[in-house]
């Protein structure tokens, strides 16, 4: 029996909706969210993410800030930018788009951003507090897995869950969500990276698997244990020439030959990535509350 597809897009506009409500209410007292976007350089990627964050802001009626600088920009240009977006009273969130240029220091800039607008959930502060269980910005990819547990009735407390990939962005925060004393989490947590000996044995024990490895259908039937949760994350370009692009997208788990093994799967597109931006959202009317 094939896998019940868990509906990245439709979870994400049931959210869209409820902050549509909370943005009139807030708009109401005199306060309109604002987000702050800058993009550095001309990564075909990075540029695709940024206009659908800013179609979101459009979708939602929030105010946005959408700053496009050369590849060549200096990281003392970048510092000044945030810190000029840090006391810009009608910005609620700043988002620098990763990745930056590399003789821009990523660290630097993120810890620039004050926390307080630091929407993106990645600065230490944020993190820390997260590790803690204190309120604060959760990252958006891994909060936005975690809504999608929640939304699809998956019962993560006391399952044991799989993450393979142990990056700062999606392994590490998802991993300690789903440690944590809270809604989505009490799940017992092994994490699997690239010095992992025998992978395949780990994750066939997971009720829960989650695929972050940046690799194209890493994860192949055989790895899945029959009845499991799949949470698909990568997202990677594929050569094919019968494509007008020449390439389409597929994930980190072999797609097709999941459905068979999984009792739920996310696709890739429509799956976890429509999530990421509405976390983001989320966490900018937030930040306007806090504001409020």
């Amino acid at each position: 029996m094939a896998a019940q597809i868990i509906d990245g897009k439709l979870i994400a506009s049931e959210i869209r909706e409820d902050l549509k409500k909370e943005v009139l209410e807030l708009k109401a007292s005199g306060i309109t969210p604002g987000l702050g976007v800058i993009l550095v350089g001309e990564d075909p990627a990075s540029r695709s993410y940024v206009s659908a964050k800013e179609k979101a802001c459009d979708n939602l009626g929030l105010y946005s800030e959408n700053v496009k600088l050369p590849a060549e920009t200096t990281e003392e240009e970048l510092l000044a930018l945030v810190d000029t977006m840090n006391n810009n009273s009608k910005i609620d969130g700043i988002l620098v788009q990763l990745p930056l240029p590399k003789h821009i220091d990523t660290d630097r800039v993120i810890m620039r951003i004050i926390p307080e607008k630091d929407v993106d959930g990645f600065h230490p502060q944020s993190i820390g507090k997260m590790i803690m269980g204190k309120d604060t910005f959760l990252p958006c990819t891994p909060h936005g897995i975690i809504k999608l547990l929640l939304h699809s009735n998956v019962k993560v407390e006391g399952a044991n869950v799989v993450v393979v990939g142990r990056s700062n962005i999606v392994g590490k925060p998802v991993a300690n969500l789903l440690l944590s004393k809270s809604e989505g989490g009490n799940a017992t947590v092994t994490v699997c990276h690239s010095r992992t000996k025998n992978i395949a044995e780990i994750t066939r024990r997971a009720d829960i698997l989650i695929a972050a490895i940046g690799k194209p259908e890493f994860i192949t039937a055989d790895m899945i244990k029959d009845g499991a949760v799949v949470i698909d994350v990568g997202v990677n370009r594929v050569d094919d020439s019968t494509k007008k692009r020449g390439y389409r997208l597929v994930g980190d788990v072999e797609y097709k030959a999941a459905l068979e093994k999984a009792s739920k799967i996310t696709p890739v597109p429509g799956g976890v990535g429509p999530m990421t931006i509405t976390m983001l959202m989320y966490n900018t009317v937030n930040s306007a509350k806090n504001r409020k």
